[in-house]
């Protein structure tokens, strides 16, 4: 029962994203709204990223009750999703994004803490629950596109409505589950805070970080056009929603081998590998979208471009942070990679997108951007393998 529970609430949450993530920018053009207003709205929304996170984790650990933080963060994301109902214009809509989006942020890490805890640490049992994660995008992503093909952009808000009381309502037959946090002193806590201020000026972190905000820059018209820029090219909404979902597909697969890649390669090639697979794909995305056979080889590359990185940079982040610098690394990391890097991302893609005008000269940021963050990772690389190799 705990496996199913906990396995609902993945597969809701994820399918929120399989809807949001692919088919925002359908609704949002449907609405009226040019290629610039849909990355400003993108960019404002995903700003909340750099924040947010870490101001509900200050509120879980004050409660001590992350279980509370998942049902209030995901009865005030239905709440506030459910106001687009009536909205029209730009900043009304506006605003009412980025207050869910704060809302949604405050459920996935509660909800990684409790599955974790709940689960007694299994990494395999937490892999299965985590999976359903998975099949929730990609069935909506499936779903909403066909639905939003017949019925038009209007669909959009009921079907997030359906999905968020879904999740809202799995939610509510979680169990409590406080796990027992070890009390630091105040002084332990300083001198914690003062450890960590060399390790994020450290050149090495700060080159890694660098890439990775590249790296989401280049997703950035991937996440907010890829949709529109398919239905340009004719594509059905299935078709569009069958190609997002071979994406995933392959990066299930990736997150399943990546044991055995991590045994064989270091963590700076297969970021390296990453970025410089990710530069290739967006460079051939606008050259073979028409092909439905390449544009389907293309999207097998997001198995490089988001498991393999996002697992390696994982590791390199567990590895360069000491275990009492593991929680504020990974915030300060995830939030300014994915905050920062996604918000300026969107901007700049908003800009060049053109109403579809601009699509190639918006790939092409996006391959130039994913290409330098392979070049800094290799000087990187290249440091790195000087120090081993000079004389004590």
């Amino acid at each position: 029962m705990v496996f199913l529970r906990l396995s609902s609430s993945y597969f809701f949450y994820f399918a929120l994203l399989g809807l949001i993530s692919p088919f925002l920018s359908i609704f949002l053009d449907g609405k009226g709204f040019n290629s610039r207003q849909v990355g400003e709205i993108l960019a404002i929304i995903t700003a909340t990223k750099i924040v947010a996170p870490s101001l509900w984790a200050t509120l879980a650990d004050k409660t001590e009750n992350p279980l509370f933080i998942i049902r209030l963060g995901a009865f005030l994301a239905l709440l506030s999703f459910s106001v687009l109902f009536w909205l029209n214009h730009y900043w009304p809509i506006t605003f009412c994004l980025a207050l869910f989006t704060l809302f949604w942020t405050a459920i996935l890490p509660q909800l990684e803490v409790h599955t974790i805890t709940s689960m007694r640490r299994s990494n395999k049992i937490y892999a299965r629950v985590r999976l359903w994660g998975s099949l929730g995008f990609i069935a909506l992503a499936i779903l909403s596109g066909e639905l939003m093909s017949v019925y038009g952009y209007q669909v959009f808000t009921g079907i997030g409505m359906v999905i968020l009381a879904g999740l809202f309502a799995s939610t509510l037959v979680l169990k409590s589950n406080k796990p027992i946090k070890p009390q630091a002193s105040s002084q332990d806590k300083l001198t914690q805070q003062s450890n960590i201020l060399p390790k994020l000026f450290d050149g090495r972190f700060i080159r890694f970080f660098i890439a990775g905000l590249l790296l989401q820059v280049s997703f950035a018209p991937y996440y907010g056009f890829f949709a529109l820029f398919l239905r340009d090219l004719h594509y059905s909404g299935l078709a569009v929603g069958l190609f997002i979902s071979l994406g995933v597909v392959a990066e299930v697969i990736a997150f399943i081998y990546m044991g055995a890649l991590f045994k064989r390669f270091s963590v700076n090639a297969l970021l390296i590998f990453s970025l410089g697979i990710t530069a290739l794909r967006w460079f051939l995305t606008p050259e073979v979208a028409s092909s439905v056979l390449w544009l389907g080889l293309i999207q097998l590359s997001h198995a490089a471009s988001f498991a393999i990185y996002h697992s390696a940079s994982m590791q390199f982040v567990s590895s360069h942070f000491d275990k009492t610098q593991q929680g504020r690394g990974q915030g300060i990391y995830l939030g300014g990679v994915y905050g920062v890097g996604g918000a300026i991302g969107a901007f700049v893609a908003g800009l060049l997108w053109l109403d579809g005008a601009g699509a190639d000269n918006a790939f092409i940021m996006a391959g130039s951007s994913a290409l330098l963050g392979a070049i800094i990772m290799i000087f990187s690389y290249e440091q790195a393998y000087k120090r081993r190799a000079r004389p004590e």
